[in-house]
């Protein structure tokens, strides 16, 4: 059973910020979210968590390993590198929606995001040691098929934009309504989710549905571990089968 670690990270007083005292540059700004992510996927992956971005001003980690103290020193070199500082909230539970929907809970219950007050909270209990399994985390690397040759050679590199996120937007749904995993587009024609224990029946529909509803085809290996890393290693290795040997889902 997996027993996903997820911490929500959600930069505090953000849109106020931006426009005071007067509205920023919006270069300056995207320039800060990149290197705000930049910094959190470095701090993050050298836990072996993983960090996708969503909407920048929030963003998700996989946590899984991660204690507190290790939460409030990420926090606290964020605080001494930059402008802004962030919030924290971390659950645990087998349901990555469920983890986040506790974690999301927890946070809001602190105060707005916008309400200056509400500054570098830290919030929720990480999962502790002895109820860690070699099974906590189930991550499912996507890809499209033959996206080079079907999309990027072939197109206006906006239609095959357009293309590739219409295949994630409906993976996405699907697999947050069908199994209550969360899925991330992460560049190029790649997607992680990180899931329950959802089984190649499962996976295999999740493709069938995202071929009938949009025309593009998926394929997915699928790692599990006590990290979301090592997961995320045993998932890669599996894509690259699903390649060699022409299978829709591989288990790693």
């Amino acid at each position: 059973m997996t027993n996903t670690q997820l911490t929500l990270i959600q930069i505090d007083n953000y849109g106020p910020w931006t426009v005071t005292p007067e509205p920023r540059r919006e270069v300056d700004l995207q320039t800060l979210q990149s290197r705000l992510y930049a910094d959190l996927s470095q701090l993050f992956g050298n836990r072996d968590g993983y960090v996708f971005f969503t909407r920048f001003d929030n963003m998700v980690a996989v946590t899984n390993g991660l204690d507190t103290d290790s939460h409030a020193l990420i926090q606290e070199s964020i605080g001494n590198r930059y402008p802004v500082t962030i919030s924290l909230s971390v659950a645990v539970d087998p349901s990555p929606a469920s983890a986040l929907g506790v974690a999301t809970d927890q946070l809001q219950d602190a105060g707005s995001a916008q309400d200056r007050g509400r500054t570098e909270i830290l919030r929720g209990d990480a999962l502790p040691e002895p109820e860690r399994h070699e099974e906590d985390v189930q991550i499912a690397h996507f890809d499209v098929n033959n996206a080079t040759e079907k999309y990027t050679d072939r197109l206006n590199e906006f239609d095959s934009f357009i293309n590739i996120e219409q295949g994630y937007a409906e993976l996405m749904q699907y697999m947050r309504k069908a199994h209550d995993s969360l899925s991330f587009f992460v560049g190029g024609d790649n997607i992680i989710a990180v899931c329950e224990d959802v089984d190649v029946a499962g996976y295999r529909d999740a493709i069938e549905h995202v071929r009938e509803a949009v025309d593009v085809d998926l394929k997915v290996g699928v790692g599990t571990d006590r990290t979301a890393q090592a997961a995320g290693m045993a998932a890669k290795h599996a894509l690259e089968t699903c390649r060699e040997e022409n299978i829709d889902v591989v288990f790693g």
